[in-house]
């Protein structure tokens, strides 16, 4: 975890310089490619030894596959081999050197470059082989028209701004900032005209940065004085459990599980500042002409910390995380996309049990929550009084079941979670049944209403977030025009 603190420290540090003396102005894209990469192999090699060489192997075979399988069946290979030796690796690193541990471990970054990989090969396949017409909107947006360069493929899974904690970015919106086209964007004014062009010419990311390592400081600093003394493994402890009252264990589950988020949110804004300090992120400006450098973002703690529903809180959670999965297999899944997605999402976290019974818990906890709302929530939002009172009482439940919920996520083992679970009598899991016995699920007719009915994780909002996160511009043989990736990028905005 030092290694680990240290290696971003020392990334943030060297995006300031790639941004001052590698500028896209100055430096042609081979040579920003060349420099990303050997820098993010050094910091990998030095933060995990010669398990780094997982990350080579995982990105080399994968282009192999790529290159010789052809863009028609490619997605599927590349995802089964990549998740594959994902899953093999962590397999070995639990189960025979250090069951229980979690820690910074090779798997970390190994679960960023596998999304990069499945995520890279299905946009190639839109793009390559399939018909325009049958893309969605946001496939559309992300489709890759050529085949990347062995060079420009490893510093898309290996470059120094992502290699060690991500997020997960979309292939074009990086090629696209190696080449320095990242500011030529076109945005409307907030009267409405669309052929108005701000003058973007290189938008400074330093407050952006600052305001982030504030937050990671605040975060790093509550982690370190708080969460030692809040320790989640107290929820099981024989003595407490005989004699705190049941509000008193709810409180303590409460308060335990929010002191065990504030590493996240450290190392997620740290890798979302080391980015923008290299220029990456950048979203566009508001219709104020503001800049946005959230492009990247992986969570919005204070959506998070204030939920009114499950909903709302996943939709804010390891964001980039959630578009993955929406991406590859929510979209593209031809029965049960709810079910696949958790399964996704579990085997793509680890092999501890712990992933699996709180995915599985989540299931019951999202669909007892929707049902919930659809059913009753209309009869609370007349009044702003009664809208407030029903705020309060809906951010009180949220935070109740995700911290029930995730109990098992952070003990890992079975054992301890089922004693957890079994000294609440299984409440919530049996009260999520009652509710769906109870209320039924609502579904609208037809068309997108439905998949946002049917979705647990992804809301509308995340859907726009997947159309602003697209990119303007092709890459250098783009069968695309730049006018029509700007009018996509443009229609993307204005959502």
């Amino acid at each position: 975890q030092v290694n680990f603190v240290v290696c971003q420290l020392f990334a943030l540090l060297a995006a300031v310089w790639f941004r001052t003396y590698l500028h896209s102005s100055k430096t042609s894209p081979f040579i920003r490619h060349v420099v990303a990469t050997l820098l993010g192999l050094y910091l990998a090699l030095f933060c995990f030894g010669w398990y780094a060489l997982h990350f080579v192997i995982q990105s080399g075979i994968s282009y192999y596959i790529m290159i010789i399988i052809g863009v028609e069946n490619m997605h599927k290979y590349c995802f089964v081999f990549a998740l594959g030796y994902l899953t093999v690796c962590q397999i070995t690193r639990v189960y025979i050197f250090d069951y229980g541990q979690y820690s910074a471990d090779f798997s970390g970054p190994m679960m960023i470059i596998t999304q990069k990989i499945t995520s890279l090969a299905f946009e190639i396949h839109d793009g390559m082989f399939r018909k325009n017409e049958d893309l969605t909107p946001s496939q559309r947006c992300l489709a890759v028209r050529r085949m990347p360069s062995l060079l420009e493929y490893l510093s898309y899974n290996c470059n120094f701004m992502g290699i060690l904690a991500g997020p997960l970015c979309s292939y074009k919106d990086y090629i696209t900032f190696i080449e320095g086209r990242s500011y030529q964007l076109q945005q409307s004014e907030a009267n409405g005209k669309e052929d108005t062009k701000y003058e973007q010419t290189d938008p400074s990311p330093n407050i952006a940065v600052a305001q982030k390592l504030l937050i990671c400081g605040l975060s790093l600093l509550f982690h370190m004085t708080i969460t030692k003394t809040l320790p989640v493994e107290y929820n099981i402890d024989d003595n407490f459990r005989a004699t705190a009252s049941w509000p008193v264990r709810f409180f303590y589950l409460y308060v335990s599980l929010m002191a065990a988020r504030p590493k996240y949110y450290f190392a997620w804004t740290l890798a979302d500042a080391i980015n923008n300090a290299a220029g990456f992120g950048f979203r566009g400006y508001d219709k104020n002409g503001v800049t946005r450098w959230d492009l990247i973002s992986n969570l919005r703690i204070q959506q998070i910390e204030f939920s009114t529903s499950f909903k709302m809180f996943l939709d804010n959670w390891n964001i980039q995380t959630a578009l993955w999965l929406k991406r590859v297999c929510y979209e593209r899944a031809t029965f049960s996309p709810t079910i696949q997605t958790f399964i996704l999402s579990a085997i793509w976290h680890g092999v501890y049990p712990g992933y699996y019974l709180t995915f599985l818990t989540g299931v019951l906890m999202t669909l007892a929550a929707r049902a919930i709302r659809n059913n009753i929530r209309h009869y609370f939002v007349e009044s702003p009084a009664v809208k407030l009172c029903y705020d309060i009482v809906t951010w009180m439940a949220t935070q109740a079941a995700i911290s029930y919920t995730v109990v098992p996520f952070v003990l890992l083992s079975v054992k301890p979670s089922f004693t957890f679970y079994s000294s609440c009598y299984f409440c919530l899991h049996i009260a999520s049944i009652l509710v769906l016995l109870v209320f039924p699920l609502k579904r609208t007719q037809k068309g997108s209403k439905k998949h946002e009915n049917v979705q647990p994780v992804w809301s509308r909002k995340l859907e726009e977030d997947s159309l602003l996160q697209k990119n303007s511009y092709s890459t250098t043989n783009n069968s695309f025009s730049q006018k029509q990736e700007i009018t996509c990028r443009y229609q993307a905005l204005k959502q």
